[in-house]
């Protein structure tokens, strides 16, 4: 089981202080940015499952990063701001933020909306909640794979490889799609990163690597996932 990462992005020291500690209670993994900068790195090479934005950073406006998120990601955004007037969540929400919350806020109310984020993005990606493939099953909502009823340990980045071929069962996934969803613009090009990850992957999901059955390669393209349905 692998937890989802939570990107934090926030320039109050004791906002950080509050939500590590209760984010990880909560079995999420924590990564933080102090202002916009930050955030738009860690949007790419930590890709996060959920990003808790704050509105009011120290250089740039949050609904900026808002922006430029969205111009390559379909991460779910949470803005989490003081900012209360109307105009404000309107137009974060028109960029592609998903939900707004008003400080104060309790961190029972912002878990139940990551949850829900969670849930959406499963959901909007058209990929159903479980899997299976010769053995293996993938459930996407409890992040835990298995092969034959048996818990397999994925590093976070397999498990984003896995679930990216998953999510498009049946269909091929290209070398760059899957390079620039899973390690972000900057690997494009990262073939010799790719293979060496799907090997590992193969290593672990496969009843044979050397004649994998689930993740099959095309030649000169990418790769697909062949699910117990295809």
């Amino acid at each position: 089981m692998t937890a989802e990462r939570i990107l934090v992005v926030d320039d109050e020291p004791q906002i950080q202080r509050f939500l590590r500690p209760a984010l990880a209670a909560a079995g999420y993994e924590v990564i933080e940015a102090a202002n916009g900068a930050q955030a738009l790195k860690a949007a790419v090479t930590a890709a996060p499952d959920v990003v808790i934005l704050d509105l009011g950073l120290p250089d740039m406006d949050g609904k900026d990063v808002v922006a430029n998120i969205r111009a390559w990601s379909q991460v779910p955004i949470i803005i989490l701001s003081a900012r209360d007037r109307e105009s404000e969540k309107i137009a974060a929400l028109d960029l592609g933020a998903d939900d707004y919350i008003e400080k104060p806020f309790g961190i029972g109310e912002l878990t139940a909306r990551i949850r829900a984020a969670l849930r959406h993005r499963i959901q909007m990606a058209g990929g159903q909640a479980q899997l299976s493939a010769d053995g293996l099953s993938i459930d996407m909502v409890k992040r835990v794979v298995t092969r034959d009823g048996a818990a397999l340990r994925l590093t976070p980045k397999e498990y984003d490889l896995l679930v990216m071929l998953a999510h498009h069962a049946g269909r091929v996934v290209t070398h760059r799609t899957l390079l620039t969803s899973v390690w972000g613009l900057a690997h494009g090009e990262d073939l010799h990163y790719l293979r060496v990850f799907i090997g590992q992957l193969r290593g672990k999901i496969e009843r044979d690597p050397g004649n994998p059955k689930i993740v099959r390669t095309e030649p000169g393209v990418g790769y697909r996932f062949v699910g117990d349905e295809d």
